[in-house]
């Protein structure tokens, strides 16, 4: 199980920082991943990161260099933190959980390679 918190209405300029808590089956293994959704948009990847923390992935000129993924294995807990936020970064904000994969040269970017996924938490950025 996922538990992602931290979400909440912040001015354009402003910083946030999510938390995603597993629990249960979700393995300390995993890849975590941030996705978020926009109002009549799909469910676009923001981030990842490798269970050792040592690799990150990150959407695009979007986000990098703006938000930073990272994790504490010790606290099973995973973190965005989203500096610089803009009014397109609006959206429900999601953690996922992926099985790494060994050799592979993708990014995890797909929604489909994630098998657990936390309930959302809502970023609204005015402007």
């Amino acid at each position: 199980q996922l538990q992602a918190s931290g979400g909440g209405l912040v001015q354009a300029g402003g910083s946030l920082r999510l938390s995603c808590a597993a629990s249960g089956r979700t393995s300390r293994d995993s890849i975590m991943g941030w996705f978020r959704q926009a109002p009549g948009k799909e469910r676009e990847f923001v981030t990842a990161i490798s269970w050792s923390g040592s690799t990150t992935y990150y959407a695009d000129s979007s986000v990098k260099g703006r938000f930073t993924i990272s994790r504490d294995n010790a606290k099973n807990t995973v973190y965005l933190q989203m500096n610089s936020l803009k009014p397109e970064d609006t959206a429900v904000h999601y953690c996922a959980a992926a099985i790494p994969r060994a050799y592979y040269a993708g990014t995890y970017n797909s929604p489909n390679e994630y098998h657990d996924w936390g309930q959302g938490t809502q970023v609204t950025v005015s402007s």
